[in-house]
């Protein structure tokens, strides 16, 4: 069962999920959470990268919609990071900007722990 065939998971709460997570990623570069959680999204990062490597206004506007205004110090937010410093990183990169590292089970539910990282 793929996680987008969870079920009682509407689309509204998997998409809010998806933002937050791809936020803290981009803010933190590291983040430990589940197996299916990471490989969802996994997708999502990548493609903001790819945005953040283009670095034109509307790549600006595209990413900004998927991720959420939070500052990550006290001059820069989560998009001019994306853009100013994660971007210029993976220039001569062809795609692969993260990297899933599994972990033991989770105690409760024995569920899937991994660390998902930007590589």
């Amino acid at each position: 069962m793929s996680y987008q065939q969870v079920q009682g998971k509407d689309t509204a709460w998997r998409t809010a999920l998806m933002r937050n997570l791809a936020t803290e990623l981009i803010v933190h570069e590291k983040l430990t959470i589940t197996e299916a959680r990471a490989k969802e999204l996994r997708r999502h990062v990548e493609r903001l990268i790819t945005l953040a490597k283009r670095n034109d206004l509307h790549a600006r506007r595209q990413a900004l919609k998927v991720l959420r205004n939070v500052k990550v110090s006290d001059t820069e937010d989560v998009l001019q990071k994306l853009f100013n410093k994660i971007g210029p990183r993976y220039k001569d990169r062809n795609g692969g900007y993260t990297r899933i590292i599994k972990l033991d089970n989770r105690r409760g539910d024995n569920a899937l722990k991994v660390i998902i990282a930007l590589v």
